[in-house]
């Protein structure tokens, strides 16, 4: 199975051209996020995956017990993410500012997937991951914020 990965092109311009097409005027279908929040959301954790201002990486307690197993089971196929998962650090709390200037930077940060290079990245539930399992996640990740805006 040839699963969706932002290393991909094809999925890199897909997933660039459903943030463009984003709006103030798009409404969550679910979760507590306004569109703000969501590409605000979104461009800080593509940051912190990419590295970018010099994150630290440490894996959490729960995620040595049940990281490896939750990733597998979010890697192994094309279904979508949850809808409701918790934002955790990741989470906006102003509601307002410039979503066109955030659409911007979020966008780079997906075309920056093009020469991702990250060795030392540890992702703080799922631990280490895979290339494979970076790009696949990451757009799942993109993916489930944009289908919650209906995009």
């Amino acid at each position: 199975m040839n699963l969706k990965s932002v290393f991909q092109e094809e999925t890199r311009r897909e997933l660039i051209n459903r943030i463009n097409s984003l709006s103030s005027d798009n409404n969550a279908l679910w979760g507590k996020m306004n569109s703000y929040q969501m590409t605000k959301h979104c461009t800080i954790w593509d940051e912190w995956i990419q590295g970018k201002n010099s994150p630290v990486y440490k894996q959490d307690f729960l995620g040595k017990l049940f990281g490896k197993m939750a990733l597998k089971s979010n890697t192994k196929d094309d279904k979508p993410m949850s809808k409701g998962m918790p934002a955790g650090k990741f989470a906006v709390k102003e509601k307002e500012g410039d979503i066109e200037n955030q659409k911007h930077i979020w966008v780079s940060l997906i075309a920056n997937y093009e020469y991702y290079e990250n060795p030392n990245f540890i992702h703080d539930f799922f631990g280490r991951m895979t290339r494979d399992q970076i790009g696949i996640f990451v757009y799942k990740h993109a993916d489930h914020h944009l289908r919650q805006f209906g995009l």
